[in-house]
């Protein structure tokens, strides 16, 4: 040792803690772990290491152990605000929604001012339907903390699911305000002025967008939705992974809140034709996302494939424990690659992000065995555009008319029927779909 170097000495428990949480909070959380767990070993009943330690075995993916850590922290210390407001994450993220609701209301009771806990009580309130109380959740958190961006568009979001689009507005100009670049309230504010009939206000959000950020792929499949320009034949695959790899953790949830039907819809026109439930037939569910028509399906499944491009989203399907095995992949692409290989193909809402279904339905055709079914839903062509096979709506969807469902069907070699349904509720209203069941004709599927 140099004589010019300070001396070494032991590091306090309490600094030992602070460089844990640094560690936590950078994303180093194997060292972070390997540290609480020294000091836990010399100090086993810390309430906040067991607290910090309890969040970051949910955050490496044991919750429930985070949920006993961080239990033992409240035996100790009940008094902890933060200690139920993060009970409250881990049993959301798990699903048990009422327990999340009892922690925040008890991290509320002991500090009225916790702006965080009002705040994802909100998000759980409108999770269960009680849109009032959850506009009253986010509204304390914002009294108490003015420039709470979650608060903020988590309000927007929920005054436009209930039509209050120009309250709306306001919320996401407040969010773009106190974060310039906040990718989702920049889409949800110009969704919001399509809504009010501004589209012009969406596409300069688009293009100022484009300009600060050149191939950002969601400014760009947005701005060719919102201005009908540059509209391609489908969804990039990159827009299609950010999206739903952004979206994968609320999936379900949103979906619920939105009276989603597209899964019973495939499961019920499988079931109409006539297959048993025996668990004999080859299934793909192309893009699978996170598995809401696993459990559907499954019961007539011998081995039942999952495909998405979204990895966030194939990791929720993971947890459903239904697959045979699930790929990350494009479902053209991957159908391609296995010809005459299964007896059903199921794809619930994903060919929305098609415009041109030809190379898909050749696809789907040719991967098909004789007899086998192409079941899947779009969102219907408003009748009045007559003679247009599809349109790229301003949400980012396409939506497609029977006739060309027909027309590509026929050209694939597949035979089709064709039932209008409606596949969830969107600002309050039903969004029209069609129901496709398209059977491969014995010399099709090879074209």
């Amino acid at each position: 040792m140099a004589e010019t170097d300070p001396p070494l000495r032991e590091v306090t428990l309490e600094e030992a803690l602070g460089i844990a949480i640094l560690f936590q909070k950078h994303g180093q959380l194997a060292d972070a772990e390997s540290l609480y767990r020294q000091i836990l070993s010399a100090v086993p009943d810390h309430p906040d290491v067991l607290h910090f330690a309890g969040v970051l075995a949910h955050q490496q993916g044991r919750s429930d152990e985070g949920v006993s850590l961080i239990e033992q922290s409240l035996a100790i210390d009940p008094e902890q605000a933060d200690c139920y407001s993060n009970l409250g994450i881990i049993f959301k993220a798990r699903g048990r929604l009422d327990d999340a609701i009892a922690a925040y209301e008890r991290a509320i009771a002991i500090n009225p001012a916790h702006a965080n806990a009002h705040s994802n009580l909100g998000v759980l309130f409108k999770a269960i339907g009680k849109p009032a109380e959850a506009e009253a959740a986010y509204r304390s958190a914002i009294r108490l903390e003015p420039d709470h961006i979650d608060a903020h568009h988590n309000l927007g979001v929920l005054l436009a699911s209930v039509g209050r689009t120009k309250e709306a507005v306001e919320c996401y100009c407040r969010v773009t305000t106190l974060s310039p670049k906040h990718p989702e309230a920049r889409r949800l504010l110009a969704m919001a002025h399509c809504t009010l009939g501004e589209v012009d206000k969406a596409v300069e959000i688009f293009r100022d967008w484009l300009a600060e950020e050149p191939g950002n792929a969601i400014a760009q499949h947005m701005l060719a939705a919102t201005s009908g320009r540059g509209v391609p034949p489908r969804a990039a695959d990159d827009y299609v992974e950010k999206v739903f790899d952004d979206f994968a953790g609320s999936f379900d949830q949103k979906l619920t809140s939105l009276a989603y039907r597209a899964p019973d819809i495939v499961a019920a026109m499988l079931a109409d034709a006539g297959r048993a439930p025996a668990r004999e037939l080859m299934i793909a569910d192309a893009g699978c996302g996170t598995g809401l028509c696993g459990p559907l399906i499954a019961p007539y499944a011998r081995r039942l494939i999952g495909v998405d491009l979204s990895a966030g989203m194939l990791a929720r399907a993971t947890e459903k424990g239904v697959y045979d095995e699930l790929v990350k992949d494009e479902l053209t692409a991957f159908l391609r690659r296995n010809p005459d290989a299964f007896d059903v193909i199921v794809s619930a809402d994903t060919l929305v992000y098609f415009g041109d279904l030809a190379e898909a339905s050749a696809a789907a055709a040719g991967a098909l065995r004789p007899g086998g079914l192409l079941i899947f839903t779009v969102e219907e062509l408003d009748a009045g555009e007559t003679g247009v096979p599809y349109a790229l709506r301003a949400h980012g969807r396409y939506c497609h008319s029977a006739d060309y469902i027909r027309d590509v069907m026929a050209a694939a070699g597949l035979r089709v029927e064709i039932v209008r349904a409606e596949l969830r509720m969107e600002a309050g209203a039903p969004v029209q779909g069609l129901a496709v069941r398209a059977t491969r004709l014995s010399g099709g599927g090879h074209g």
